[in-house]
């Protein structure tokens, strides 16, 4: 189960790294390469993945929430958005075009704050569910992050060498869409797997407690 959830980690970080690269040359393209657009998209991102990295840990603070089910739901819901955030991101550009430069830059920052609230919640959310079932908190940290790293790492080196040649930006951009899904259904899975235990040990506590009532 642990081989299993580093991997599907490995992809959550490989997918994430992809986004990063394909939006901020998206938001250039809009808004032009400046310092100030290039401050947005880092504080956006930094920003996103800190306060979502809070939630997330306060949200798996409850032994009895789902945390894999709950992970598997922000997965999908960063692909859901990564499938058409290019689209999204043109069409805020074109309604900005006559805006102040302070209100573009805040519209854009809360487009780009929504799905890195989300990306920073994965790593508390799956380290809530390692916790759970190995009680050693320094190494599910240190494992995950480690691996979340390892698929950024493997994205950087995929992305210059031949998945932006091959695909371009709407092309990697469903790249990472796909894996986002694909680790969201693996989690399911995952998640599924976890309370067959719990669902087998209510059976038989049921059938139990049925057959001393029969007696």
């Amino acid at each position: 189960m642990r081989a299993w959830i580093y991997a599907v980690f490995l992809l959550s970080g490989f997918a994430a790294l992809l986004y990063q690269i394909v939006w901020q040359r998206a938001l250039y393209a809009i808004y032009g390469i400046n310092i100030e657009s290039v401050t947005m998209v880092v504080t956006a991102f930094m920003l996103g993945l800190g306060v979502g990295s809070v939630a997330g840990g306060a949200v798996s603070k409850d032994p009895k929430r789902p945390v894999l089910l709950m992970f598997s739901l922000v997965e999908l819901g960063i692909g859901l958005f990564g499938a058409v955030s290019l689209s999204v991101f043109h069409a805020v550009g074109e309604a900005t075009l006559g805006m102040s430069a302070f209100a573009t830059f805040l519209v854009t920052f809360l487009l780009v704050l929504v799905p890195t609230l989300l990306m920073g919640s994965t790593l508390p959310l799956l380290v809530a569910h390692l916790v759970r079932s190995s009680k050693n908190v320094g190494k599910s940290v240190g494992t995950l992050y480690f691996v979340n790293t390892l698929g950024s790492a493997f994205a950087s080196a995929a992305a210059v060498l031949f998945v932006m040649k091959s695909a371009g930006l709407k092309g990697t951009v469903q790249v990472a869409a796909l894996l986002n899904v694909t680790v969201s259904l693996l989690a399911y899975v995952a998640h599924r797997r976890s309370q067959r235990p719990a669902e087998i040990a209510k059976v038989l506590t049921a059938a139990a407690t049925e057959s001393e009532a029969a007696e």
